[in-house]
């Protein structure tokens, strides 16, 4: 990572470092530069660079969240553990 002098820090390749957000009974929100990868190491395809990753664990779109957590309000894991 790489300090833009203003207070910024920028990746190799010029982009921000990614930032998760934890959405409450959400999901995930991953930011900026990552590379998101199955166990062995295969990468996984994205749209963007911006992800939503299931936390409930309903999603049929894991390991992206399909807002599957919405029907059981409460349960998406907003706290640690």
């Amino acid at each position: 990572m790489l300090a833009t002098g203003k207070g910024e820090f920028m990746t190799e390749f010029g982009e921000p470092p990614a930032t998760i957000t934890p959405y409450p009974d959400g999901p995930l929100i991953v930011r900026g530069a990552f590379e998101l990868c199955e166990l062995d190491g295969t990468p996984i395809p994205r749209s963007g660079k911006t992800v939503a990753l299931c936390r409930c664990g309903r999603s049929a779109l894991k390991p992206f969240c399909d807002g599957s957590h919405k029907l059981a309000a409460g349960n998406g894991r907003s706290g640690p553990g």
